[in-house]
């Protein structure tokens, strides 16, 4: 770990109600800058410094904060990759990612992996901190066309939503919602979109279902899923 981290630490343990921050930025004076402003007036108490991905995953993972400000431009280990292996890592921290621009694809794709908000840092420091602070207590900050796209996608799903299920099946609550989604003639990436999963998560679900279902197509699946369905209205 770097000295950066070190020289925050009386900054960790002074902090009591404040929401402890991890900055995460290869920009030496980028970092400088909007830690001290983050630390202006008492609002944060910025624990630690990282200069790349692998020492904002060891950073985060040893001082567990609050919240993990994370630059997309990190080099080392990308930031969408940052964000998976904090989020999966610790319990409780949040990952707000630091974009140089919006970029639809990228704000996605960290939302998949995990954060709970996408700021452009270009943005004045007041409104990164209104952004951390929603965050902090709970919420989520996405673009508005993010926003539109989801309510797209939302709208094209089966009005059954997750449809109706035997009680006893050998498919797992998520295995079920992949087949739904099958049911509603949506292909794999359409799937992860949907689920924020990646493809190769879907196709692995898949398998399990055409096994468990024992067919060997996505067809004789959906044919199947409609037969337990009748069995269960009977």
């Amino acid at each position: 770990m770097t000295s950066p981290a070190v020289a925050l630490e009386q900054d960790a343990n002074n902090s009591t109600e404040r929401p402890r921050v991890l900055v995460a930025d290869p920009d030496r004076l980028a970092r400088r800058a909007l830690t001290d402003s983050l630390r202006t007036d008492g609002g944060f108490a910025v624990i630690g410094q990282a200069s790349d991905g692998v020492e904002a995953v060891e950073l985060a993972c040893h001082y567990r904060p609050d919240l993990v400000l994370v630059a997309t431009s990190l080099t080392g280990l990308d930031a969408v990759a940052v964000c998976e292996r904090i989020i999966s890592r610790t319990s409780n921290t949040r990952v707000v990612m630091l974009a140089t621009s919006a970029d639809l694809d990228l704000e996605m794709r960290a939302v998949r992996a995990g954060a709970s908000g996408f700021v452009i840092k270009s943005a004045e420091v007041a409104t990164i901190k209104r952004a951390l602070a929603i965050v902090t207590a709970g919420h989520a900050i996405i673009s508005p066309e993010l926003t539109g796209v989801l309510v797209e996608r939302l709208r094209r799903t089966p009005a059954d939503g997750t449809g109706t299920r035997p009680v006893k099946s050998a498919l797992t609550n998520r295995e079920w919602e992949i087949l739904d989604l099958m049911c509603g003639q949506m292909g794999t990436r359409e799937i992860a979109d949907a689920l924020f999963l990646s493809p190769e998560t879907v196709n692995s679900h898949v398998k399990n279902v055409l096994k468990k279902l024992g067919v060997h197509s996505r067809a004789a699946a959906v044919e199947a899923a409609s037969l337990l369905r009748t069995d269960v209205l009977v």
